[in-house]
C-alpha cells in the first residue's frame, strides 16, 4: 500500500499494535528537530491496539492538551493517547502531515504484553530540551560495550527513543544500540531499518486528516 492515501477513519480501523505513525511539520520547532536529528520527519509514535480498547498512540511530546490514557492526567513527555485524537491534534493544531507504516507480520500477544510493560515503565518520562536532545542523540551513536550501559530507565525521552525502547522490549530491535541512537527518520522507509525476527515495516501510507474533529 506504499504511496497510497487513505482517510483517518480507514487508518484507525487498519492500524495494529506495533504500527508506526510518522509526522512532518513546517514550524520552526519542527524544522529544528528535523535539522537536529538529520531526519525527514520530526515526530514518530507507535500504535497500541489492545482487545476492545480504542486504538491508542504511544509517543512523547511537549504538549499536554490530551489526557493520558494510562494515568488519566494531562502531562508532558511520554504519553498514551487515543490514537484518533492524537492524529487530529497533530494535524490540525500542529499543522502536521501524517503517514502510517504497518508492522509485518502483526504483533502477537507476547509483543503486546511487552509493549504494555514498557508503557507502565516509561509513561510520564519528561521530554528533553532541544539542547539535551542534540547531546543525547550524539551520545547515542557511541557503541555499547557492556549490556548494563543500556539506559533502562530513561531520564528524559524523545519520541523516537520511546518507540525504539518499546521495539527493543518487543524483540523487534537489537539491544546493542541505545534507544537514543534512533531519531524519527530511522523509522522512515528511506532508512531501511532492519528489524529482528524477520519483521518489517511496510511503506508509508499517507493519512488524510480531517480539518475539524
Amino acid at each position: 500500500m506504499s504511496g497510497t492515501s487513505i482517510s483517518l477513519a480507514e487508518a484507525v480501523e487498519l492500524t495494529r499494535t506495533g504500527d508506526v505513525w510518522l509526522f512532518r511539520g513546517r514550524t520552526a520547532a519542527d524544522r529544528a528537530i528535523q535539522m537536529t536529528t538529520n531526519s525527514p520527519v520530526n515526530h514518530v509514535g507507535m500504535a497500541l491496539v489492545i482487545d476492545d480498547l480504542p486504538p491508542l498512540m504511544w509517543h512523547a511530546e511537549l504538549g499536554r492538551s490530551l489526557p493520558d490514557m494510562w494515568t488519566g492526567h494531562h502531562q508532558r513527555g511520554a504519553q498514551l493517547h487515543d490514537l484518533r485524537d492524537a492524529v487530529v491534534a497533530w494535524g490540525t493544531r500542529y499543522g502536521q502531515r501524517a503517514w502510517l507504516r504497518q508492522l509485518e507480520p502483526p504483533a502477537g500477544k507476547a509483543m503486546e504484553d511487552a509493549a504494555l510493560r514498557t508503557v507502565a515503565r516509561l509513561d510520564g518520562t519528561p521530554f528533553p530540551s532541544t539542547t539535551r536532545l542534540a547531546s543525547r542523540w550524539l551520545r547515542g551513536r557511541v557503541p555499547i560495550r557492556r549490556p548494563e550501559e543500556r539506559d533502562a530507565n530513561l531520564e528524559t525521552a524523545f519520541c523516537a527513543e520511546i518507540v525504539a525502547s518499546t521495539y527493543q522490549d518487543m524483540g523487534l530491535l537489537p539491544r546493542d544500540r541505545r534507544p537514543n541512537w534512533y531519531d524519527p527518520g530511522r523509522f522512515w522507509s528511506g532508512d531501511d531499518l532492519e528489524l529482528e525476527t524477520g519483521a518489517r515495516l511496510g511503506g508509508e501510507i499517507s493519512v488524510e486528516i480531517p480539518t475539524s474533529a
